[in-house]
Formats: structure tokens, sequence, C-alpha cells
């Protein structure tokens, strides 16, 4: 008799509904984000994460291309947060001091 293999998906969904790749605690999207902002090779970001395999990076990425525009606006919502954040900064105690600093 033949017995089957379980195999173990290289990609689990959290309750968040976050893709990681399974047993590394990596996010899918940090793989493609390496891609997207570094047009960085599978064999690149094996090469900047050793941790992760070249089967683990490559099962990344056909999951992102599933799931392309879910990941996309998922990304393009995390830009913005990152902005405003940039911008509330901007405007911290400390640069007011500054800014009233050189008009007295």
């Amino acid at each position: 008799s033949c017995t089957m293999k379980s195999t173990v998906s290289p990609i689990e969904i959290d309750d968040q509904g976050v893709a990681w790749i399974t047993g590394v605690n990596t996010k899918v999207i940090e793989v493609v984000l390496d891609k997207l902002a570094y047009g960085w090779s599978p064999e690149e970001m094996h090469f900047q994460h050793p941790h992760l395999s070249l089967a683990q990076i490559h099962a990344a990425l056909a999951y992102y291309y599933e799931h392309q525009e879910q990941l996309d606006s998922d990304i393009e919502r995390r830009r913005k947060e990152v902005e405003q954040m940039a911008a509330k900064s901007a405007d911290s105690p400390l640069r007011r001091k500054l800014l009233d600093l050189k008009k007295s």
C-alpha cells in the first residue's frame, strides 16, 4: 500500500487575513516589497534573506500573483499610512519650537 505524504502549505493565512511564509515568521508582503521596491530576483532575495529558501520565495511570489489586486491595495494603504505618520511627525513640538526660534 502506498501512503500519501501530507504536504504543508508554503503559505499560511492568519486570523487577520495576513499571508505568512510557513515556519519562518516572514510575511508574503515583505518578499513582494523587495521585488517591487528593488526589482530583486528570487536569487537576490535569497542572498539578502538566507533564512528563506528559494522555494519559499517563489511560493510567496506565486501567492502575490494569485492575489495581486488585494495585496497591491494593502501595499498602497500601508504607503499612505507611512506618509501620514511622516507628515504628523513633521509637525512635531520640536519642529514647532525650531520654527518659532526662526521668527524671533
